[in-house]
């Protein structure tokens, strides 16, 4: 599962609004995967996804799960208790496992219902339930505010990595290019990587990853999509240029350093 430091103001009424702004954006992502879910021929649910390892049944199971991991922090905030994402890790994996070769019309039916009591939870939080602080399943607190946001990434990414004709380019802008600033952040500084100045040329999104000392070698320029692209390990660099100084790198994928695991 993706990680994200999308972070929401702590007053009640502003973070009930920036929740409300990310699940329009949850539900207009949501139905573009049930679409791309729904046209799947039954038979590429056993064939191999982007992710290592899993085929495209572990990935719609995953997002599945997801959603109810959600609607137990969404629950512990309205509450005011703190309910566990998933009971255990061991169970996470293994509902994961479980749900994986299962038909496609069952896999549809459980991505819509899950996507439904997840929806059907948020609208339960008033305002000041918004701004409860609750546990991520690697053991850090965040604000509730930033559940919503978190289950955006969830669909766009393993959408993407569904590898069924969802790419990068097809990310709402202003969801890559919120992640565009998030991923850069973390990349910030990032111990043995080289530092590397990042241009969004359709935004004008700029930022630095990598080594703080010196100025960049390298710079790579492109759609804000792509870029995101390459930071969140959706992709090898393409759609990029990358100059060292004044020239252009005839391979971009071979110029552009390994990134560290994001968590």
């Amino acid at each position: 599962m993706t990680d994200t430091d999308h972070s929401a103001p702590g007053a009640p009424d502003i973070a009930a609004r920036a929740a409300a702004t990310s699940l329009l954006l949850v539900a207009e992502s949501t139905d573009r995967l049930l679409r791309t879910v729904a046209a799947l021929d039954p038979e590429a649910l056993a064939g191999p996804s982007a992710l290592p390892g899993w085929t495209r049944g572990h990935v719609l199971a995953h997002i599945a799960r997801n959603a109810d991991s959600l609607v137990n922090l969404l629950d512990g905030a309205r509450t005011g208790t703190d309910i566990p994402q998933y009971a255990t890790p061991e169970t996470r994996d293994r509902d994961i496992e479980a749900g994986a070769p299962r038909p496609l019309d069952v896999q549809l039916a459980d991505v819509r219902d899950s996507s439904a009591r997840f929806t059907a939870a948020a609208a339960e939080l008033d305002e000041k339930a918004w701004t409860a602080e609750v546990r991520h399943r690697a053991g850090f607190t965040f604000e509730a505010s930033e559940i919503p946001w978190k289950r955006l990434m969830e669909v766009e990414y393993h959408h993407v990595d569904l590898a069924a004709g969802h790419t990068p380019a097809h990310w709402p802008e202003e969801f890559a290019t919120a992640e565009f600033r998030r991923l850069a952040a973390k990349l910030d500084g990032a111990p043995g990587l080289p530092a590397v100045q990042l241009v969004a040329e359709d935004t004008g999104e700029r930022a630095r990853i990598g080594d703080r000392d010196g100025e960049p070698a390298l710079t790579a320029e492109g759609p804000v999509r792509a870029l995101t692209a390459w930071l969140s390990g959706r992709s090898a660099g393409d759609g990029l240029q990358v100059h060292r100084g004044d020239r252009l790198l005839s391979d971009a994928r071979a110029a552009l350093p390994e990134l560290p695991p994001l968590g």
